[in-house]
C-alpha cells in the first residue's frame, strides 16, 4: 500500500483519515499550538496541501526539500523559520507517520514537555514499552528533573537484540525513541551551531535563499544538497548535555513499521483477527485481513496477513512481513511500477486511475478538482478520446475551445496541442481512450503548466 510516490503517511491505515492528517489535527487539543510547519519532499507537495487542506489545517508555511537530508537539518529549516519571530518559541516535532489512538494523553504531555523545555532542555518523548521490541532504539533514562514524568537522558541505545529488549523491559528504565521532541529553537541552534556548524550553515543558507512559491517555501536546492544529512539523534541528542526524556505512558503509540505493527492496534474478533474492507473466514486466527477493494475470502489459515490492493495482493506469515522489503527489491530490479505507484496515481489537478490496457491502447479514469487544470500539452505517439460522465470539461483541442458535460466526447489527434480544465464546482470525472504505437507517461510535452513542470519529461500526466 505504500509505495514509493505515495507514502504511509498519506494512508488512512488506522481510521478514517490519512497518518499525516491525524498528525496535524493532534495540534487542535494543544493549547496555545501555532499553525504547523510542514516539511515535505518537493514531489509530494500537492499531496500535503491537499490532505491538511481537506481537514481544515492552514499551515504556516510547507517548506520544500529537493532531496531528503534526515530530520537534522528539517529541525533546523522549521527552528529557524521560528527564531526569526521568536527566538524562545517552542518547536513540537512530530513524524507524519504515527499513530498515537489517545490524542487527550499527548496533549497532557506535551504541556508537560513545554514546561521542561522552557528550560533549556531538548526533551524526547519516550515510549513506555509494552514488549521487548528489536525494531525501536531505546532511551535509557537518568535522574530525575523535578517532574513525576521528566528525567535526564542517560544515554540513548541502538536497535537491541531480543536478550537485550528483554532485559531493558525488565530494567523499567529504558524507553522506546519515539522521535517525537519539544524544543525551544534557539537552543536546538545554539546546540547544532556547537556540533555540526557546517550542517547549520547550509542549512540556514538554504532558507535565506530560498523562493516563496504560494502556500509552500522551496529551499535552495544547491545549498540543501551540499548539507549534511543526518538525523537528530546523531546530530544533536546524543551528544548534547540537555537532553531530557519525557516518559509517554498511555498514548497508543505505534509508528507501525509492519503489517503486524498494525494488526496489533486494530480491533480483533473472538478469534484475534483484524479484517479491515469486505472479508469472509472460515477457521482463521490471529490474522491481518485487508481488502481494499475486492471481496477476500480466507479459510483455515492462522497467523498470516494478507492484503489485497488494486493492482497487488500481498500474502505472508506474520513472522515474515519485514521480507517484503525484498520483493520490492524484487520489484525494482525488473523496472515495475508496482514498488512506486498505485493504479490510482495523484497529482496536483486530480488524480487518474488505469482502467484496462492492450496492445495499442489503455484506458483510464481520470477526475479533475475544481477549478483545477492539466498542462498545456502534446503527445508525439498517440491519440485521445475523452468522454466526459460527470461534471463539466473546458477543453482546449487544437484550434477548437469546448464546454463539454455529461455524455459528450472530443477526439484528440496525434500531435495535436491540448489542455483540459474543470470550471465547475463538483469533481469532472472522465473517461480517456488512449491509442497509439507508444502509450508510456514521458510521452508528454508541456507548453504551458500551472504547477511549473513545462518542459520537464517526467512520469506524470
Amino acid at each position: 500500500m505504500s509505495r514509493g510516490g505515495y507514502p504511509k503517511q498519506y494512508l488512512n491505515l488506522a481510521g478514517e483519515q490519512s497518518l499525516l492528517q491525524q498528525t496535524v489535527l493532534r495540534l487542535k487539543q494543544i493549547e496555545g499550538a501555532e499553525p504547523p510547519i510542514l516539511i515535505s519532499h518537493e514531489e509530494q507537495r500537492f499531496l500535503v496541501a491537499e490532505q491538511i487542506r481537506k481537514v481544515g489545517i492552514e499551515a504556516e508555511t510547507i517548506v520544500l526539500e529537493p532531496a531528503g537530508r534526515n530530520t537534522a537539518p528539517a529541525v533546523a529549516i522549521a527552528a529557524l523559520i521560528l527564531a526569526a519571530k521568536d527566538p524562545d518559541a517552542l518547536l513540537l516535532v512530530m513524524p507524519s507517520d504515527h499513530v498515537i489512538r489517545h490524542s487527550d494523553v499527548f496533549a497532557r504531555l506535551c504541556n508537560e514537555a513545554a514546561q521542561v523545555a522552557a528550560t533549556g532542555k531538548l526533551v524526547t518523548f519516550g515510549i513506555k514499552p509494552a514488549s521487548p521490541q528489536t525494531g525501536y532504539g531505546y532511551i535509557l533514562r537518568g535522574e530525575a528533573l523535578g517532574s513525576a514524568n521528566a528525567y535526564k537522558v542517560q544515554s540513548f541505545v541502538e536497535k537491541p537484540d531480543l536478550a537485550t529488549a528483554e532485559r531493558f523491559v525488565g530494567d523499567g528504565r529504558y524507553y522506546w525513541n519515539s522521535g517525537m521532541f519539544m524544543l525551544k529553537a534557539s537552543v536546538y541552534l545554539s546546540e547544532l551551531r556547537r556540533l555540526n556548524a557546517d550542517m547549520l550553515v547550509k542549512a540556514e543558507l538554504s532558507l535565506e535563499r530560498s523562493l516563496r512559491d504560494g502556500d509552500f517555501t522551496r529551499l535552495n536546492k544547491d545549498a540543501f544538497l551540499a548539507c549534511p544529512s543526518d538525523s537528530i539523534d546523531y546530530a544533536v541528542m546524543e551528544k548534547t548535555t540537555e537532553a531530557a526524556v519525557i516518559e509517554a505512558a498511555g498514548l497508543g503509540w505505534s509508528d507501525i513499521g509492519s503489517w503486524d505493527a498494525l494488526a496489533d492496534i486494530g480491533d480483533k474478533d473472538e478469534q484475534g483477527n483484524t479484517l479491515v474492507g469486505d472479508v469472509l473466514t472460515d477457521r482463521v486466527n490471529g490474522s491481518y485481513i485487508r481488502a481494499e477493494h475486492r471481496m477476500v475470502a480466507a479459510i483455515g489459515l492462522d497467523d498470516v496477513v494478507i492484503v489485497e490492493t488494486a493492482d497487488a495482493i500481498l500474502v505472508a506469515h506474520k513472522d515474515k512481513v519485514q521480507d517484503v522489503k525484498k520483493m520490492v527489491e524484487r520489484l525494482n530490479a525488473a523496472k515495475r511500477s508496482e514498488s512506486v505507484t498505485h493504479r490510482k496515481v495523484y497529482r496536483p489537478w486530480g488524480s487518474y486511475e488505469g482502467i484496462d490496457s492492450g496492445a495499442r491502447f489503455q484506458v483510464k479514469r481520470i477526475i479533475v478538482n475544481p477549478g483545477s487544470q492539466l498542462s498545456l500539452q502534446m503527445h508525439h505517439h498517440r491519440a485521445e478520446h475523452w468522454i466526459v460522465v460527470k461534471g463539466t470539461a473546458l477543453v482546449d483541442n487544437g484550434e477548437q475551445h469546448l464546454l463539454l458535460t455529461e455524455n459528450q466526447s472530443t477526439y484528440i489527434p496525434l500531435g495535436t496541442t491540448h489542455r483540459l480544465k474543470n470550471p465547475g464546482k463538483i469533481p469532472l470525472e472522465l473517461i480517456e481512450v488512449q491509442s497509439g504505437a507508444y502509450l508510456g507517461e514521458d510521452d508528454i510535452v508541456r507548453f504551458e503548466d500551472t504547477y511549473g513542470r513545462v518542459d520537464k519529461p517526467e512520469v506524470v500526466k
